[in-house]
């Protein structure tokens, strides 16, 4: 039913054959549609690379790792402008990891503390996101909201409706894909990224499939949710559920229930069923 979990290098059509479809072989093929695992590389590509520059002008050894609790890597071992770092960061991303944790930025205090938030973006586009998101979160549900987030780097289907006060992830909002015909209540947070403090922060993909339902106020953190998936409300989904499989409903278990007279208790339904 799902799965518990833990814890653009752009791909091209092959170029028609000669004489196919009455197109010279030639001709340039065009760039396919950004997948998660592209797109995961590249914002990993370019987070290895604001880290080392962070890294060598702070004096530490910034470290990245497929694991939340893992020692990692250096990323000085990784840099993507070295053939022989191009070689090891291409085998690191190999096998498309769908999320990573930067360690040994520093303590806040420490006075070569690399504060974490500079690793992510520069300062002109978290500003233009900042705006970007403060007026989506009070727009109703609209194909121009829909507009705006994809003017932001989210990735969305057609018909889906994102209502009032939902909140999508500014830290890196090319890492959310929700798919067509969904609906994201009211409430809603779809976050990308944790911090989990003393230089330590961690980032993943949200995937949300085509004709799912999030109840109002559902907590989703670094998720594949596949097709025809209904939240109920107020459900937390991150960090408990890496993967849910489609058809399933997930919601929270709701107290007993006590009958009046009667000394008996009322079971409550399973919090998790598959149609």
């Amino acid at each position: 039913m799902f799965d518990i979990p833990f814890c653009t290098d752009q791909d091209v059509t092959p170029a028609a054959a000669p004489g196919a479809g009455g197109h010279d072989a030639t001709m340039p093929s065009l760039p396919q549609s950004p997948t998660p695992e592209t797109v995961m590389r590249d914002v990993t590509t370019q987070i290895v690379r604001r880290a080392i520059k962070l890294g060598r002008r702070k004096g530490r050894e910034i470290r990245i790792s497929k694991t939340a609790k893992g020692k990692g890597i250096p990323v000085t071992d990784l840099n993507p402008d070295t053939p022989e770092g191009r070689t090891r960061l291409d085998a690191f991303l190999a096998g498309g990891a769908r999320h990573y944790t930067i360690s040994g930025l520093g303590a806040p205090e420490e006075p070569n503390a690399v504060n974490w938030r500079d690793l992510n973006l520069p300062l002109g586009r978290k500003m233009l996101l900042l705006v970007l998101v403060g007026i989506s979160f009070f727009m109703r549900g609209s194909p121009l909201k829909n507009r705006l987030y994809r003017l932001m780097g989210v990735h969305i289907g057609k018909n889906t409706e994102i209502m009032q006060m939902a909140w999508l992830d500014h830290f890196r909002p090319e890492l959310i894909f929700i798919g067509d015909y969904t609906l994201l209540g009211a409430f809603t947070r779809a976050t990308v990224h944790a911090y989990d403090g003393c230089g330590t922060f961690r980032y993943g993909l949200i995937e949300i499939g085509s004709h799912c339902t999030i109840g109002a106020g559902t907590g989703i953190g670094p998720i594949l949710m596949e097709d025809n998936v209904r939240t109920l409300p107020g459900t937390t989904l991150s960090p408990y559920l890496a993967r849910i499989r489609s058809g399933s409903v997930v919601g929270y278990m709701p107290p007993p229930v006590k009958l009046e007279g009667s000394a008996s208790v009322q079971q409550p339904q399973s919090d998790v069923r598959s149609d």
